[in-house]
């Protein structure tokens, strides 16, 4: 598989404030690659610097094979899509008009039947899960060589999470390259190929996500507390889950 983006030796942060530290971080295309860690552990930071909303402080980038300092805009033009944990939507505009700003269409959303039947009403009357698949069938319209997601899960209910990450399987099995920060460390690794634990800003631990798998319980105990949720938790949940 080829890599679509490398960082070698990456520092990002905000202003003079170092976040992530040496990172090297291969992605391949037709792979899903989890980052897991701690709150604070830099994920987001990673991820934002992934997508050229942060510059790196040092090391190396390449995107496509070529080396690329350039900023979100120019990278989401050479097929870098990112969907953030506030769900990318326009919650004022309507499925249609969302679809419609992003360069897509409806057409191009076969995984979301549902959005077919919603597509004149305004994205912030939707349920949460409903402005979930939304924010990510937007960016799938986009057709994206790497796809980054920020915290997908949060707030819905397993159904929904699950459907979502099946359908982020589906992706990379058709050659987009996934990189998707979560909180469900089992459930994401489930559905990856590789993962890389973040502890205080830095790589703590990586590998196949199916060696992850067999040493969750010692990486839950030693890279990402007990505080960190689960998703039979999050079954028994009375927060918002809607779907």
């Amino acid at each position: 598989m080829s890599i679509v983006m490398a960082l070698r030796g990456v520092h990002a942060g905000y202003g003079s404030v170092t976040v992530v530290r040496d990172l090297d971080i291969d992605i391949h295309a037709g792979e899903v690659v989890t980052i897991l860690g701690r709150n604070g552990a830099g994920k987001t930071t990673a991820l934002l610097t992934m997508a050229g909303a942060l510059h790196t402080q040092r090391g190396e980038i390449t995107l496509l094979g070529a080396p690329d300092k350039s900023g979100l805009s120019a990278r989401a033009r050479k097929g870098v899509g990112l969907m953030t944990d506030d769900r990318s939507v326009l919650f004022g505009l309507t499925v249609r008009e969302n679809f419609r700003l992003a360069g897509g269409t409806l057409d191009t959303s076969a995984q979301f039947p549902e959005l077919e039947r919603l597509r004149d009403v305004k994205a912030g009357l939707l349920s949460g899960g409903q402005q979930q698949m939304l924010g990510l069938a937007v960016v799938l319209s986009r057709r994206p060589k790497l796809l980054l997601i920020d915290e997908m899960s949060f707030g819905l209910a397993p159904i929904i999470v699950r459907r979502l990450m099946d359908i982020v399987r589906n992706v990379a099995a058709e050659g987009t390259a996934v990189v998707m920060v979560e909180q469900f460390a089992r459930l994401a690794l489930e559905h990856s190929d590789r993962g890389y634990v973040l502890v205080n800003g830095q790589i703590g631990t990586s590998g196949r996500a199916d060696d992850l798998l067999r040493n969750l319980s010692e990486i839950e105990q030693s890279y990402l507390g007990v505080d960190e949720p689960t998703l039979a938790a999050a079954e028994t949940s009375d927060g918002s889950t809607e779907p």
